[in-house]
């Protein structure tokens, strides 16, 4: 971590759930960071879809902005046919968190590769260096087959491309390899980090967190722009209950307006106390010491 401030002394807002061009992101991390500096927060945490690749050149940023940088990650789980993403937070081994995803990353580009397969007998005529063209370095998912199908005139908009073939349930989907929750768990507890429920929809009943907190959850975000006031309300609850650490952000992807801007949700800084002290008890546990 950069430029940690000490619990309980710097009350500026954090955002701890952003996206840069590492994955499905529209900026660059360096831009991710200057935003949150403009935004004035105090702490920012990059998450992006399973990699890590991103957290070099924001810590760098983070660095010379003078704003802390939490290493991050969000990982998609799975329990049945049910999924949950699952964000890391805290990093420490980022060597250890790459090795693992490697093979996830060449899953998505199998699944890139498959969907742009299915597309094509469908009359939609992109190729795969067309994805490539758009995605450049970041990893592979939907939403770039979704903006090469914009570019060459196959769709009219993102949303259009998921609505008529790339969503779940359309022509052009493929389900992604998947990862169990206790195993993500595991993984960024390996790692590190601490293991916290990203968006919990309306199924984030008391029985189910405590389910997840029974595999070895550590957090649930209870603030999202997809969650209202009674739903954070009743997930702060919760939290306080199963005693688990709250968490939250914008899950901005880049856009100018509305509530997914870096910074726009407002989450308390004080909670990165609760989290650190969490922290140490995942690395104690895993012994890696607190350090």
């Amino acid at each position: 971590m950069t430029g940690a401030a000490a619990p309980g002394v710097n009350a500026r807002p954090i955002d701890l759930h952003l996206h840069s061009t590492a994955s499905d992101g529209t900026n660059p991390p360096e831009v991710v960071v200057l935003a949150a500096r403009d935004a004035g927060l105090q702490a920012l945490a990059l998450t992006d879809h399973d990699t890590v690749e991103g957290i070099a050149e924001a810590q760098d940023a983070a660095q010379r902005l003078g704003v802390e940088l939490i290493a991050g990650v969000e990982l998609s789980a799975y329990e049945a046919n049910d999924e949950i993403h699952v964000l890391g937070l805290h990093l420490a081994l980022l060597d250890d968190m790459r090795s693992a995803l490697i093979v996830f990353q060449q899953a998505r580009r199998e699944r890139a590769e498959g969907i742009v397969r299915l597309l094509n007998g469908l009359g939609v005529r992109i190729t795969f260096d067309d994805v490539l063209a758009v995605a450049g370095d970041a990893a592979l998912g939907r939403p770039h087959i979704a903006r090469a199908m914009v570019e060459n005139g196959w769709a009219m908009d993102l949303r259009d491309a998921f609505d008529r073939y790339l969503g779940a349930g359309r022509p052009a989907y493929l389900d992604k390899r998947r990862i169990t929750i206790p195993e993500a768990i595991e993984l960024i507890h390996r790692c590190g980090g601490i293991a916290v429920l990203a968006h919990p929809g309306q199924d984030a009943t008391h029985e189910r967190i405590e389910r997840l907190a029974a595999m070895g959850l550590d957090g649930v975000e209870v603030i999202h722009p997809s969650l209202s006031g009674d739903d954070r309300a009743r997930l702060l609850s919760l939290t306080k209950h199963l005693n688990l650490v709250p968490s939250g952000g914008s899950d901005s992807h880049g856009g100018a307006d509305g509530f997914r801007v870096v910074g726009a949700m407002k989450v308390p800084g004080e909670w990165l106390a609760l989290q650190r002290q969490r922290v140490k008890t995942v690395r104690l546990a895993v012994g890696m010491g607190t350090t």
